[in-house]
């Protein structure tokens, strides 16, 4: 597949995982409208684009505000082709801690973002005969562990509702991506602290401290694409981790209680 040409929204692409998918989808030729609730910081990543990039302000959790986006590429294009589901939130910490606000935050941008999107963009695919949905999930959407409940909670819902959309989509010419990485350099590593949590400490232990690349991730992504694969693990200790829990999901389980009650190492200051 290429992506000369292909017309793609990207969620959340003001930073992180969805800035690097609009760079490596401009970079492959694709026009991209980079979109995010922060529209400075979708505006920043466009600059860094070619002309044919867009970026627009846009809040996934209002269903409205995202058909209207995807209603504005096929108006002036004729199609879409590809639509990344990409925007989501944290929360880490203690889950008797968090609040019915959070739990409704997460639950609004993190499930709903990704239905708005797919509500908006995949009638219009069936309609054209082809496009592909690209949902941000997370590998936590793949095995779970505690003091992340709220995010494993909305992340299983992400992969679900991804396989389960594929198994009709496929067929009639859609396909549909589930993104499952494990810790990726991004601004959420050091975000949605409550009590306890040790943030980015907590999210690279188990990868020996170093997160994986967004370039590298928007790079595994684009080729998922090309080869219509149902889903993408990465790093390779995420998808040890990924076969452990479908072998063993108790042992799994057990080893998340381990690693909880294991503290995390101090933080050393490198600046």
């Amino acid at each position: 597949m290429s992506f000369t040409g292909k017309q793609a929204i990207v969620t959340g692409g003001g930073s992180g995982i969805g800035a690097a998918l609009c760079r490596a989808l401009d970079d492959a030729g694709a026009h991209v409208v980079c979109t995010d609730i922060d529209e400075l910081a979708a505006n920043r990543v466009a600059a860094t684009l070619s002309p044919r990039a867009r970026a627009a302000r846009l809040d996934v959790t209002d269903g409205a505000a995202v058909q209207q986006a995807v209603d504005d590429v096929v108006a002036r294009t004729g199609r879409l082709d590809l639509m990344f589901n990409n925007a989501g939130i944290v929360w880490g910490g203690e889950t008797e801690l968090l609040t019915l606000d959070q739990w409704n935050a997460i639950i609004d941008i993190n499930i709903r973002g990704v239905v708005h999107g797919v509500a908006a963009a995949y009638p219009q695919m069936l309609r054209q005969g082809h496009g592909h949905i690209v949902n941000t999930a997370s590998m936590a959407g793949l095995a779970a562990a505690g003091h992340l409940t709220s995010y494993v909670a909305t992340k299983h819902a992400v992969v679900g509702l991804s396989m389960a959309l594929r198994s009709e989509a496929v067929p009639r010419g859609v396909g549909v991506l589930a993104v499952c990485p494990a810790a990726v350099e991004t601004p959420i590593l050091d975000k949605g602290a409550v009590g306890s949590f040790a943030g980015r400490d907590f999210f690279l232990r188990n990868q020996g401290g170093r997160a994986y690349d967004p370039d590298r991730l928007a790079a595994d992504v684009l080729r998922a694409i090309e080869r219509n694969k149902a889903i993408v693990v990465k790093p390779a200790v995420a998808h040890a981790q990924w076969v452990l829990s479908r072998m063993a999901p108790v042992m799994l389980n057990r080893l998340a209680m381990k690693f909880l009650a294991t503290p995390s190492p101090p933080r050393v200051n490198t600046g």
